[in-house]
């Protein structure tokens, strides 16, 4: 099976502050791995709360960021290490569709820009009619009326209309993965169901691969097949998205489904899997120990000595948790 995109115990470090001598450093992100293969074209989840390395994960999937450790590799080819031809198709082929849709808009161009620019860059078309016509059905495929949209200012189109357009661009390029990184956290509720039906359906019609990149766990579960729950860099549950929202077993996964709103009070996601942190939990944690021990209500010794691996709690899941390293069955493998 040919991989495509390939994260390989990557780790990403930020220096944060010290001297000449002595720096120091913050863990952004911490021996994260995950492969896309070229043949499974995939929907994944990278879910958490603020802080938890989700966009410092987005930047070096992207190559904008190198890792500290590690490496990105796109059809086996290192991120940081591809001529140039390599980079314009891994430009092409992995889009980026991102939180703000006014930021990426130059305010002085009108919304045809975006989308004729990297047309031309790419030589996607071959006269001015044949990018027209392009345009025009890659417009419609995300439910926008090209009439309505072309000709017009980013000031003059809705925020939803805004990154609707920015699915468009993707599209035209024709890519094989398009990673998202909170596309709908700006928009208003009315249309965040719209803007993920067209993500999904770009997967389904083109076998285009979505990185889901969110904190919200409900479009999460309504639009992925697996996800990962990152915690201060690390992973510490993964696999199906069925399994691990509605059966979660590491207790911060547990926290997180437990915070999600429901109709009925009375009804939880997690069934009776329900957590709650010690708010006075005092833990001098060691370097190396698990990010989650000074939360967590089953904290061990072994878990401030060495951060836990991913073990095999069901077939498909994996958690990060020695409350589930005798479970039956060998470690898991990375994501």
């Amino acid at each position: 099976m040919a991989e495509l995109l390939v994260a390989d115990q990557a780790t990403k470090e930020f220096v944060t502050g010290g001297s000449f001598f002595s720096q120091d450093k913050m863990v952004a992100l911490q021996n994260f791995s995950l492969k896309i293969d070229a043949d499974t074209p995939t929907v994944i989840a990278i879910a958490g709360e603020s802080g938890s390395g989700k966009t410092t994960l987005a930047r070096l999937l992207l190559g904008i960021i190198q890792p500290t450790s590690g490496r990105v590799t796109y059809k086996g080819c290192d991120l940081h290490e591809m001529n140039k031809q390599e980079q314009k198709t891994f430009r092409q082929e992995v889009q980026a569709i991102f939180q703000d849709p006014f930021e990426v808009y130059n305010p002085f161009y009108k919304v045809d820009h975006v989308l004729t620019t990297p047309l031309a860059k790419f030589g996607l078309a071959r006269s001015k009619a044949e990018a027209t016509e392009q345009i025009q059905d890659a417009l419609r495929k995300v439910g926008l009326r090209p009439e309505e949209t072309l000709g017009r200012y980013p000031h003059q189109v809705s925020g939803g209309q805004r990154q609707r357009i920015m699915i468009a661009r993707a599209l035209l390029l024709r890519p094989r993965i398009i990673l998202a990184d909170e596309p709908v956290s700006m928009v208003d509720a009315s249309l965040r169901a719209t803007i993920l039906e067209s993500l999904l359906k770009l997967h389904q019609d083109f076998d285009i691969s979505l990185l889901y990149i969110t904190h919200d766990l409900t479009t999460a579960y309504q639009l992925c097949e697996r996800i990962v729950i990152l915690y201060r860099g690390a992973v510490v549950e993964e696999g199906g998205v069925d399994l691990v929202i509605k059966q979660p077993k590491h207790p911060y996964t547990q926290l997180l489904v437990n915070s999600i709103p429901l109709p009925d009070p009375d009804l939880r996601w997690g069934g009776e899997d329900q957590v709650t942190p010690k708010a006075d939990i005092s833990v001098a944690k060691k370097d190396g120990g698990c990010k989650f021990a000074a939360r967590c209500p089953h904290v061990m010794d072994i878990c401030l000595q060495t951060l836990p691996p991913l073990y095999a709690a069901d077939p498909g899941r994996s958690v990060a948790c020695y409350l589930h390293q005798d479970v039956p069955g060998q470690q898991a493998l990375p994501v």
